[in-house]
């Protein structure tokens, strides 16, 4: 019988039949979309203060870049990453061994940087709409901490509860949100076409301060880099593919119904948001004096919530506040369901956190807390945040324009090739003119991607001694080997390979049966392990059996590390034949500590009692144990 699943993961853990819940692709458009779409809400008041009279054509640039540059970036994500890691997993193949994982792990901290800012920014956000709403009592204000800190606990309560719920949530607040501004935008409209003196006056200040329409174009794309929070939702896009609904012959490997629902909603979002951009920006600049936009003015963080409560009175820009604060506050779920994606998908797969982390409820609690901690050190305070957001969604857009840019090298694609290297250009100057001008955003960003090395190099060495296998597959030749072993002991002897001819293996058996005082070899088996990738945790052991030099029997498998390989052979092999084989080592000669080095690093050193500290890990009962000698 089998130990318990919750006791190690390995050949022995029982796989989980329960299925997942998905949602057709527009529902969890929605669910990105309360982070995408939740931008309306500053977005056109950061667009003023950088541009001025030019913030339309500032926003003309960005939606180009959107539709043009991040748009077709991302829908190749979405093909090259169906579930969900996005231009993370992209990267990562291209660099093998410590260097990928060590790469994987920055690119990491920027995601977390991004993911969790867009929780704690947007919950500041919504707890600034609300101290400006003329009906919140005055006693509340100076409260933003903890008013922000209850917005976050509310977002964790409710994927505690459950991720439909989550979705159900976002439909309504995206739905109610999105036609809200169409109301507000509309009647700004109205009166722009019913007031065309506003128009002359715009006209007049542009020509006035740029003069010629190339300067215009020029100052426009200058302060592009300043509108990049635009950009916010297209790596939450990706992370959330694993919850769209796929066709019924979708398979793990062929999931076209869900990439095609993926890119379907990138487009939709794109174009919803564009639209509304360049809207918003044409009535918030022409119909707010310029001084309202600034620090302590009526429009400033708040531009279209303060055009509908001038135009369409306090009642009705009540009602538009409280759906502003609803889709800021639900924001951050977008970002947690990315978070909850992408977190398990890493980590604990390179064991570098708890396996608990593949669970949905302790890692959102651990997030909530983490949430907690950043908005405390950053007092809720929505500007200190936003160089770190734009950081974190700038270098999480530009590694994918690298990414895709390469994967239609390597397919040979000439065109596609340039276009995406031009859009990744692009995003590299945009990331470094943000960087120059923030640099906060980085150092920011490096704290996460320190705490992240920092906590996963603690977690690789506390489970080093994890079992690290997840399924034992023997081919029929090394089936047969174990069966017909089963007559006497099952011997296994570990063997490092070296030449593997008759002389290397008689030798090996002498001074086996020399120094385990052994009277006769009976069956025994040679193991051998060849390490392929020692940066990787988990492995799938493939045994295969071979006869060398025509009388030596030997299981050979590859793995990323050679004592839980022969911990978790000799747990498969006493789980097919009911015996308690025995594994036969020889002592390393050499400093331990350093051999102990080279196992977390290399995945070889002090093979003997790491491996027998495994079995004592992984099996609570010493009379089910495999034994170990050596010698």
């Amino acid at each position: 019988m089998s130990e318990p699943a919750a006791r190690h993961p390995g050949p022995h853990a029982k796989p989980s039949t329960s299925g997942e819940h998905r949602d057709p692709w527009w529902k969890v458009m929605c669910l990105t979309g309360v982070d995408y779409f939740s931008t309306l809400g500053y977005q056109p008041g950061i667009a003023a203060l950088a541009a001025g009279v030019l913030s339309p054509m500032a926003t003309v640039v960005l939606v180009l870049v959107t539709l043009f540059g991040a748009l077709p970036v991302y829908r190749r994500v979405a093909v090259e990453s169906p579930r969900g890691e996005g231009s993370i997993a992209m990267l990562e193949r291209l660099l093998s061994f410590w260097k990928g994982k060590l790469f994987v792990l920055v690119l990491l901290g920027f995601a977390a940087t991004d993911f969790l800012i867009t929780m704690t920014l947007s919950a500041a956000d919504a707890t600034a709409h609300i101290d400006e709403n003329p009906f919140w009592p005055s006693a509340f204000h100076g409260h933003e901490v903890i008013t922000t800190l209850v917005l976050l606990a509310l977002l964790g309560a409710v994927f505690l509860k459950g991720f439909t719920e989550a979705v159900g949530i976002a439909v309504g607040l995206v739905a109610v949100y999105l036609a809200l501004n169409v109301v507000v935008i509309a009647d700004s409209m109205w009166h722009i076409v019913t007031e065309p003196v506003v128009v002359t006056h715009w006209t007049n200040a542009v020509t006035a301060s740029h003069g010629s329409p190339f300067m215009v174009i020029a100052v426009a794309l200058l302060v592009f880099p300043k509108l990049a929070l635009g950009l916010s939702g297209f790596e939450t896009g990706v992370a959330v593919m694993p919850h769209i609904e796929g066709d019924p012959d979708d398979t793990d490997q062929q999931p076209t119904g869900r990439i095609r629902g993926a890119r379907r909603l990138l487009t939709t979002a794109a174009v919803i948001m564009s639209i509304f951009l360049i809207f918003s920006s044409i009535v918030t600049t022409l119909l707010i004096p310029e001084r309202e936009f600034q620090p302590g003015g009526a429009a400033n963080g708040r531009a279209l919530a303060h055009l509908a409560h001038t135009y369409l009175g306090n009642g009705f820009g009540t009602v538009y506040d409280i759906s502003t604060i609803a889709i800021l506050w639900f924001a951050g779920a977008s970002a947690m369901a990315g978070l909850l994606n992408l977190v398990p998908r890493y980590l604990p797969r390179y064991g570098m956190a708890p396996d608990w982390a593949r669970a949905v409820r302790p890692l959102v609690l651990v997030l909530t807390a983490i949430a907690f901690l950043v908005t405390i050190l950053f007092d809720a305070d929505v500007d200190a945040q936003g160089g770190a957001y734009a950081t974190g969604v700038l270098v999480l857009i530009t590694s994918a324009a690298v990414a895709v840019t390469l994967s239609a090298r390597r397919a040979r694609q000439t065109s596609k090739t340039w276009g995406f290297a031009a859009i990744a250009a692009v995003f590299v100057y945009v990331t470094i003119a943000n960087v120059i001008e923030r640099p906060d955003g980085v150092k920011i960003g490096a704290c996460f991607i320190a705490g992240i090395i920092g906590v996963s190099a603690v977690s690789r060495v506390r489970r080093a001694f994890d079992l690290r296998v997840t399924d034992v597959e023997l081919d029929r030749k090394a089936q047969m080997f174990v069966r017909d072993s089963v007559r006497s002991n099952v011997r296994l002897v570990a063997n490092e390979p070296d030449r593997r001819d008759a002389h290397e293996y008689r030798e090996k058996l002498r001074q086996t049966m020399h120094d385990h005082d052994l009277p006769s070899p009976g069956d025994v088996l040679f193991v051998e392990v060849t390490v392929t990738d020692p940066s990787e945790f988990e492995t799938k052991l493939q045994v295969c059996g071979e006869v060398r030099a025509g009388q030596y029997r030997v299981l050979t498998m590859q793995s990323s590390a050679v004592p839980p390989a022969l911990a978790a052979l000799a747990l498969d092999v006493r789980d097919r034949t009911g015996q308690r084989p025995h594994l036969y080592f020889e002592w390393t000669e050499g400093n331990p500590v350093r051999h102990f080095l080279r196992y977390l690093v290399l995945g070889q050193g002090e093979v003997a009692p790491v491996t027998r500290e495994i079995l004592r890990q992984a099996v609570a009962d010493p009379d089910r144990r495999p034994h170990v000698h050596v010698g």
